[in-house]
């Protein structure tokens, strides 16, 4: 979108769309950069609430006490320190001061990001550096350590590091932004001199749109599954038509660029993306070459839900998701035909439809260019949630087989973990609370250091449940927060994961939470419902499970002397 789509955004009715507050800090004039991020905020349904901070006030603003940005408090804080104005201090500098300028410069952001979080719990969102070379050496620069480019090029690896030590810190990618369209499209000197404006006009709301697609990540507006269609979109040529060896995939002609597709789909798959197939074809066709084919980069293992038959790609896409149980906002669909596409789109309007090039070539360099996968985190087991996908497809063959649903859970043997926060889980359980929308109480997320601060933390008690069966493991698939409040126990965050709906796991974490209650002496569990736009399916969660609801409104109360333990089929391990 161009910056004046982004105006026309403005102007909508913003009355059901979720607040965001955002700070905006800049060393330049930020005006047209504030306006693109409320644009594309809203673009993606949320509204932001911004303060943007006066121009090149950016320590000030972060030391001061008493400064504005220091009155308000923030989901988010955006800092943007551009490469003009470091080459401008770089250049005051003697010889020996420069080569030290990098960690100077990243001894100056770690404070930035440790005052602001001594004053409240926000996420930072940091813009690195696009490259400027001054010529000064030539292709030298790279060898010279007091050059400009050695260490501008320096900061940008040394603030990757920094985010690994300071989980609330994200970075807004400004240098690739720039190496994918260039200096001349993304800066314009003119614009710079005349106004202070460091982007162009034409970059602004590619810039803002990097900035939003991280705040969505963190928020949970996240991409969790691409489904593909086989025939010119995972291969060239027909199946059913061309056979086995007549397909185009490998390493000649335009093979390479659906060879080159389909790696990046397993990466994004390694990565913890599902992959799905959804295709109009012969099931037996679709699957061979898979199968069989030599050059395939991706076989049946990779693939968490296959559905090729003949009937509408809406509804077996329906069929996914009922499999899959994440919401069609989570799914993105390839498919060559733009026919297909709009039956997709006109059917399902949550799902994302990429209106692919015609040219199988430019599919791949199209589809990276759009971000759909951006996430806030990543955790190791992330790879292996194809195969849980492909173990619950076995659990629902299984379940077709029983009449009571008791037998079916006793057929599982089902064995459960209970443990408090432990380190090894900070990554899983952070990502948990960022990726769980629809189970999720009061839509509470976490980032690293938010759950180690809970772990220590002398007003809460945390739990975490892992489940596995005789299909396989699930993994860590809920968290629950208690903090004590008086004689009341408050159940601060509730999420699990939807792939272990109706297992008794809610029974499970009940029992447990009430001995938990218990242990902090209190003789009432309270949970509240906090409603969103993707969590209705836990409106009556409280309700079920047999608590009373208060006057107040979405709030509901246990009491913990009469309660009896709930019924479940698992049998608990505690770590």
């Amino acid at each position: 979108m161009d910056l004046a789509s982004l105006k026309k955004n403005l102007k909508k009715d913003l009355t059901e769309l979720k607040p965001c507050s955002v700070a905006l800090l800049a060393d330049s004039a930020s005006q047209m950069l504030a306006m693109a991020l409320k644009g594309w905020a809203i673009e993606e349904g949320f509204q932001l609430n911004l303060f943007e901070a006066d121009y090149d006030q950016i320590p000030l603003q972060i030391h001061s006490p008493s400064s504005e940005f220091n009155e308000g408090m923030y989901d988010f804080v955006l800092i943007h320190e551009s490469s003009e104005k470091l080459l401008d201090a770089f250049y005051k500098l003697d010889i020996e001061e420069r080569r030290t300028f990098a960690e100077d410069h990243l001894t100056k952001v770690e404070g930035y990001i440790d005052n602001i979080r001594q004053k409240q719990n926000t996420k930072v969102l940091y813009f690195n550096f696009a490259e400027i070379n001054d010529s000064v050496f030539g292709n030298f620069a790279n060898a010279v350590d007091a050059s400009f480019l050695y260490q501008l090029r320096k900061i940008n690896l040394e603030l990757m590091q920094l985010t690994e030590s300071h989980k609330n810190l994200f970075l807004v990618d400004i240098s690739t932004l720039q190496n994918s369209f260039g200096r001349q499209f993304t800066h314009s000197p003119s614009i710079r001199v005349n106004t202070s404006i460091i982007f162009s006009m034409e970059a602004i709301p590619l810039v803002a749109k990097a900035a939003i697609d991280v705040i969505k990540a963190c928020m949970g507006k996240i991409k969790k599954c691409l489904i593909l269609d086989l025939d010119n979109t995972t291969w060239g040529g027909i199946i059913g038509d061309d056979g086995l060896e007549g397909i185009q995939v490998g390493n000649l002609g335009v093979g390479e660029a659906f060879s080159r597709l389909q790696r990046w789909a397993k990466e994004l798959k390694k990565r913890g993306i599902i992959l799905a197939v959804c295709s109009n074809n012969e099931e037996a066709a679709a699957m061979e070459p898979f199968e069989k084919h030599p050059e395939m980069v991706l076989r049946m293992e990779d693939i968490a839900v296959f559905v090729a038959n003949w009937d509408n790609k809406a509804d077996n896409i329906r069929y996914i998701q009922s499999v899959l149980n994440i919401g069609f906002d989570s799914m993105v669909f390839l498919d060559d035909n733009p026919v297909e596409r709009k039956i997709v789109r006109d059917n399902l309007p949550e799902v994302t439809v990429p209106e692919l090039p015609e040219d199988p070539a430019e599919y791949l360099t199209y589809l990276q260019g759009l971000n759909l996968f951006e996430t806030a985190s990543f955790a190791e087991n992330d790879e292996k949630r194809t195969k849980q996908y492909q173990e619950e497809s076995k659990r629902a063959k299984q379940k077709m087989s029983f009449v009571n649903e008791g037998d079916f859970l006793k057929s599982l043997h089902m064995v459960g973990t209970i443990a408090p926060f432990q380190k090894m889980d900070f990554p899983r359980i952070a990502q948990l609370s960022q990726r769980s929308n629809q189970f999720n109480l009061r839509t509470i997320r976490y980032d690293e250091q938010e759950v180690e601060k809970l772990s220590t933390s002398k007003e809460h008690q945390t739990f975490t449940f892992k489940l596995k069966d005789a299909y396989g493991d699930y993994g860590l698939v809920s968290i629950v927060v208690l903090k004590k409040e008086g004689p009341e126990a408050l159940i601060e965050n509730w999420l699990m994961s939807c792939r272990v709906l109706k297992r008794g796991l809610e029974n499970l974490v009940l029992n447990a939470l009430v001995d938990g209650a218990k242990k902090l002496g209190c003789t009432t569990l309270k949970g509240e419902y906090l409603p969103t736009a993707k969590n209705a399916m836990v409106k009556d969660h409280y309700a079920k499970l047999g608590f009373i609801r208060s006057q107040q409104e979405n709030t509901f109360h246990l009491e913990l002397e009469t309660y009896q333990n709930k019924e479940h089929f698992i049998a608990i391990e505690h770590a």
